[in-house]
């Protein structure tokens, strides 16, 4: 299993192959297409982001998982949206933290959103938006450990 850095790393090279802004948006849109469809049951009030123009739901289950360090609780997280750049910004969201133990959420530095220049590439809203998107997993994450 790769580590939230490893992934990051990964995320921040495949955008650096794209110089001009469009192509990201692309690829971001591309994500989002890719993205499995959230069911419908998980469409929920509870699971919908406040602070998002758009709508955005992050649905969240706890999984044990069984890693080097032994048997691991990890976050497994599905999300959808009704836009579709929004849908690919929480691709990414996922691709980074889907899978992985609550403590390292908690305490990931999520820096590939501002090396592949997302953050200053996104209207205010849509910033705002992310903002709340990584708010919410951490939220959860920090309730998983709370738990624990």
């Amino acid at each position: 299993m790769m580590t939230i850095n490893e992934l990051q790393n990964e995320v921040v090279e495949e955008f650096s192959v794209f110089d001009d802004w469009m192509d990201k948006y692309q690829m971001l849109i591309d994500l989002g297409n890719e993205l499995e469809p959230l069911d419908e049951r998980y469409k929920t009030e509870q699971n919908l982001i406040d602070g998002c123009q758009s709508r955005v739901w992050v649905h969240c289950e706890t999984r044990n998982e069984e890693r080097e360090t032994g048997n691991e609780k990890v976050l497994h997280l599905q999300a959808d949206s009704d836009a579709l750049i929004v849908k690919g910004i929480i691709a990414l969201l996922l691709r980074v933290l889907n899978d992985q133990p609550a403590q390292e959420i908690l305490n990931a530095d999520l820096y590939f959103i501002d090396r592949i220049g997302l953050h200053e590439h996104l209207s205010p809203t849509r910033a705002n938006g992310l903002l709340a998107m990584v708010k919410q997993i951490r939220l959860y994450a920090l309730k998983e450990s709370s738990l624990e």
